[in-house]
Parts: structure tokens; sequence; C-alpha cells
């Protein structure tokens, strides 16, 4: 009998594209959740929690790949009745598919904000993961562009709530009607026949989303013949005449320095087309409502190179950008970029009822925009872990606890070391590694004459790296107090770091 193999053990890694959050990453995105809904919730928003599957069929076609409508997404067959679900890709086909479900529950105009993981099956980099959360707010139901001027003054609201301040980012608005009003007079839109050309639309709007990434070259090629790039891969492109694409290109470039040029340039771009002379009603409308709350052109601007590579979008499209450097991992000055975008999709929900349904809504990437405060060093720069109180004698550990217990009732983090307790040096290693500003230590000596002693680890590190001799002796990093003294006494060591 031929001896079994031995099973292999498996590698401990996380999946390509996904990776784990320890911490304070997890506490500083929490935090950015919490101000955030607490910005959408004064505008009138409720929350809304929706399953992270749903089916393909709900998803739609509304993904990277207009021919096979599950590629972009993690998807499996059911063995019961054959149909294809999938983890959610967005936030936005969830609620089309709520709003039809619920529709004679809920209130119209229906004003929710969701937050959650999404999930891409998209190739992974530098940065780019597969799983990603979202915090979204749509309004579905208003088709005025009240609404969408609404949603954009919220995102500059949210994004200086959170710590980006004015000058730091700009939201830019444009609006698709004037993009397919650019792409009738080009030929590539018929409005007799909207499904015409609808895949070479596709991949126009793709082409020219990736303008900061390809430049103008490698989007003419995109919208032309086709682009292969340095792996060697080629991506078809929608064959477009160069004089197409001088058109589209024209369209691209027609921000000039006031949003009453850019739309009399626009104007001029669009020529005869009725659906483009719309885009353009809108855009000023919404400039107009913008300004009269105080959103000046430092926060919110009009801009026709924003397009977003999303087919639903039907009307006004937004997209924050942060402006400020950072480094990249070669050391190199660039634009941080896009943190967050969206616009109006009126056609979503008519998916399920096949009644006009208006909606628009907005998108922040979080885990982008946690990444971008990072790199500025508004976050991050230090984290503060629980007090920790070590264990000297195991037959004393009801005490040890009661002590967590007074000072967590008193607001304080606070845990008893549950390791090893034999070796109190690894008891301080482990505080170390837990960023615990203060130990609290207690002995069978110290219980019977009703003392602990308080060890401020971070001054103590401190002075192991830089302090003299003397000022080793004057600064004491540990301090012997009362027992009954014990809350009041790490709140004071807590202090010196505006901690509690």
């Amino acid at each position: 009998m031929a001896k079994q193999k031995k099973q292999p053990r498996p590698k401990a890694e996380a999946p390509k594209g996904f990776r784990d959050y320890f911490g304070s990453e997890v506490t500083e995105r929490q935090e950015m959740l919490a101000t955030i809904a607490e910005v959408y919730r004064s505008h009138g928003f409720d929350p809304l929690e929706t399953s992270a599957v749903e089916t393909v069929e709900a998803l739609g076609k509304f993904l990277p790949d207009v021919d096979r409508p599950n590629a972009g997404v993690f998807a499996w067959q059911e063995e019961d009745d054959g149909k294809w679900l999938a983890l959610r890709y967005d936030m936005t086909a969830p609620l089309a598919r709520v709003a039809a479900q619920f529709r004679n529950d809920l209130p119209s105009p229906y004003r929710r904000y969701t937050m959650g993981p999404v999930w891409r099956n998209e190739k992974p980099g530098p940065g780019r993961f597969r799983q990603f959360y979202q915090c979204d707010a749509d309004t579905v139901g208003s088709g005025t562009v009240a609404a969408d001027a609404e949603i954009c003054g919220m995102l500059s609201t949210a994004l200086e709530a959170v710590g980006i301040p004015r000058g730091d980012y700009l939201v830019r608005v444009n609006n698709r009607k004037v993009l397919n009003g650019v792409m009738e007079v080009a030929g590539v839109l018929d409005p007799s026949d909207p499904t015409r050309f609808e895949e070479e639309r596709g991949t126009v709007l793709r082409a020219i989303d990736k303008f900061d990434k390809f430049g103008e070259e490698g989007v003419r090629l995109l919208m032309g013949p086709g682009r292969l790039d340095e792996s060697g891969d080629f991506t078809k492109g929608a064959g477009l005449t160069p004089e197409q694409c001088d058109i589209v290109m024209g369209f691209m470039s027609a921000k000039r320095a006031t949003g009453t040029a850019t739309a009399a340039r626009l104007r001029e771009l669009v020529g005869g087309s009725v659906i483009g002379a719309e885009g353009v009603n809108e855009l000023e409308q919404i400039a107009e409502l913008l300004d009269i709350q105080g959103f000046g052109s430092d926060r919110i601007e009009i801009d026709p190179s924003v397009v977003r590579g999303l087919g639903y979008y039907t009307g006004p499209v937004f997209e924050a950008e942060l402006t400020f450097e950072i480094l990249d991992e070669k050391g190199r000055k660039r634009q941080f970029g896009s943190v967050s975008g969206g616009g109006r999709y009126d056609d979503l929900v008519k998916r399920f009822t096949g009644q006009e349904v208006p909606a628009t809504g907005v998108s922040i990437g979080v885990d982008r925009l946690l990444a971008a405060l990072r790199a500025k060093g508004r976050i991050g720069a230090s984290h503060q872990g629980p007090v920790v109180i070590t264990v000297m004698d195991r037959d004393r550990m009801g005490e040890y606890q009661l002590m967590a217990a007074e000072l967590r009732a008193a607001g304080i983090r606070a845990e008893v070391y549950l390791g090893n307790p034999k070796n109190f040096g690894n008891q301080l290693k482990y505080a170390d590694k837990r960023e615990s500003p203060v130990a609290v230590i207690q002995g069978s000596d110290e219980a019977d004459r009703g003392v602990l002693q308080l060890k401020d680890l971070v001054l103590g590190a401190k002075l192991a790296q830089e302090a003299s001799l003397e000022e080793w002796k004057s600064q004491p990093a540990q301090v012997e107090v009362s027992r009954a003294d014990l809350v009041a006494e790490t709140r004071k060591m807590l202090a010196r770091y505006e901690v509690k």
C-alpha cells in the first residue's frame, strides 16, 4: 500500500488583491465614517444597510465589460434555481433594487446614506485592492438639479469635516448630456436610436475617463484603433476616425477661466443638439444654486474633463479631487487625485419598474481618503493603546480585574495582561507592542501597603533613547501612588499626552 502523502500546510497569506487592517487603521476608518454620517444626517439623509450579495441580474450590465454581465464581479451560480449571485460591485445598484422593491413603503423622494465594503474582480495593483469601503449618499425620486447641487455641496462639507481644508480639494462638475451632445455632433450617437453605437460610446467614456492616466495620445488610441500597453496587453478601441476624436477632445479641453465662459464654449461644441443644450442649462443652474449657498469656484467648479467611466450616468456627474502633492513609492511628487465621484442615474430604477425614477448620488472612497490624510500626516502619527495592568501574583487576578474595571468606568481604556506572567519583562514588551502609555504594577508587598506603581511607558522610552543619567534621575518614569488614587493618578499621567 502506497504511503499517503502528508497534507501540505496552508500558506498564511491574504488572497491577491486583499489585505488585513489592524488597530488604528480600523479605528480611524470608523471615526471617519461616523464624521461623514453626521454630515449626511444633518442634510436629512437616513441610513440604509443592504446585503453584500445581489443577483447578477440586479447588478445589471453597468460594469466595466459591456459584453459579459458578470465580468468585474465575484459571482457564482446557485445549484437549486441556476441564478447567478455576486458580491456587490458598488452601493448604487443595490439601492436601485431597494427603491424598486419597497417603492410603496418608502417616502418619495427617498434620501439615504450607506457605508460598507464592496468587491471588484479586477486586476490588483499598488494601492488598488479588490475589496474596499465606500460611503454613499443618494436621493431617489427627485428630478430637479437642486438635488445634484445639494449632493455636491454636501460632498464639499464632508471633505472639510474629515480634515481636508479648502484649497486642498476641488469638486469638479460636468454633465453627461453635454458629452452626449458632443457625441451626437461627432456621429457616435443617434437620437432616434439610442442603442446604436452603444458599445462605441461605452469605450469612449472609459477612454476619456483615463485621461489623467494615459494622456491625450493614449486616449486618442483608445477612442480610435486601440492601445497596446507596456506589458503587451492590447485594449480594443472604439474605432473613431481622427476627425471624430478631434471633436471629443475639443469637449475635454473646453474649460475656461470662469463657469460662464466654460458654459458658453460648451454651447458652441454641442451645436444644434437638443440633449447637449439641456445639459449646459443644467450646469448653469447647478452653478447658480451652489453660488447662492457660498460654494465658490475654490470649492466646486464646472469642468468638462469629468466624465465618470460607468455607463449608467444620465445627467450631472461630479468628482472630488485632492489637489495637494504627495510622494509616491519611488519618492516622486504627484497629486493624490480622485477620492469621490457620483452623478445622476435616472434609468437605473427603471430597469426594475419600467417607470421613470430619477436619482442622483455620490460615493466617497473612504480607504483612499484615509490614505491621503496619512500621507499628509494628519492622522496616523501616533496611536495610544490601553493602560496595561501587569500581573505579579496569579492568585490576585480578581484584584487586577477590579483595577481595570475602575479605569474603564472612568472612561479610560484598560486591560489586564493575560499571557504568561512569569517573565515581567515580557509583560512590558507586550505593553510596548500595544503602544500602551501606562503600565500598572502591584505585587503583594505594594498590596499590603495599599499602594501601586504607575509606569509612564512613553516617558520611559523617550528617556531611554535621549536622556543623560542626570535627566533620567530627575524625571522618574515610574511613581508610587496610593491604591485609592489609581484612577486620578492614571488620568493625570495620561493627560501629559492628551489621551483618555
